[in-house]
């Protein structure tokens, strides 16, 4: 039912009673996991129903940091980290 909020509701404000209406159906289900990922929610409520207003989320930035991660991975560590982000910058940045 979490799912079908962000498929189903165009509007915030929609989202954010359906939301309200999911967190009930959580607290008397009485199950501790769902319990957990329900106060996550809870706690960036109004970063998650940002969503609504540009229909985007944060998946670009999520890609370019696990592609930071394999490069460093890569090179085994960082000793030099102004040639690290000189590297980066080079590899990942477009022209503007």
């Amino acid at each position: 039912s979490l799912r079908m909020i962000f498929s189903k509701n165009t509007i915030k404000d929609a989202a954010r009673l359906a939301m309200a209406r999911w967190y009930n159906k959580v607290e008397e289900a009485g199950m501790h996991s769902f319990n957990i990922i329900a106060a996550t929610f809870y706690g960036h409520y109004d970063e998650i129903l940002n969503f609504y207003n540009h229909r985007s989320s944060n998946a670009m930035a999520e890609s370019f940091n696990a592609k930071i991660k394999l490069f460093r991975a890569n090179l085994r560590g960082v000793a030099d980290k102004k040639f690290f982000l000189f590297c980066i910058a080079k590899l990942y940045a477009y022209p503007h």
